[in-house]
């Protein structure tokens, strides 16, 4: 006998059982977090989107429209550039820009906002390039 009650035996089973269902548990939101939601949010622009006024885009700037999932920088010329922020490593919509350089939260991929370029793995294709233009005042991204 190994001296142990079976009470304590199966005290020992309940709670490696509830451990391995809390990590599964944290598994399943991470690979929730990893796909496009079902309300379409991690997808890029299909038609025109006004994002509003071509100004908000100061010359040499960029700018992050979260809930469009588009970047757009603004060259010292004025021209625009935009790209969509829909991660091409796994598809998550990407959420963070500091400067000129955008993170993915879901596995780290970077991307250089104003070319689209990858910076960091896993991603190793470029952002999708979309059309940006100032039209009446303006800001217009269209694919």
């Amino acid at each position: 006998m190994s001296g142990t009650s079976p009470s304590s035996s199966a005290r020992l089973s309940r709670r490696t059982a509830l451990r391995g269902a809390a990590v599964a548990g944290t598994v399943g939101l991470g690979l929730t977090a990893c796909s496009p939601g079902a309300d379409g949010k991690a997808a890029a622009p299909t038609a025109p989107v006004d994002l509003g006024q071509a100004e908000d885009v100061p010359k040499g700037a960029t700018k992050l429209f979260k809930d469009e999932n588009v970047v757009v920088s603004r060259a010292d010329d004025g021209t625009y550039k935009a790209f969509s922020t829909v991660c091409t490593h796994a598809g998550c919509p990407i959420r963070m820009l500091e400067g000129t350089e955008l993170t993915c939260n879901c596995h780290g991929s970077k991307f250089d906002a104003t070319t689209g370029k990858v910076l960091h793995e896993p991603a190793t294709v470029p952002l999708t390039e979309l059309k940006a233009r100032a039209k009446g005042g303006k800001l217009i991204v269209s694919p």
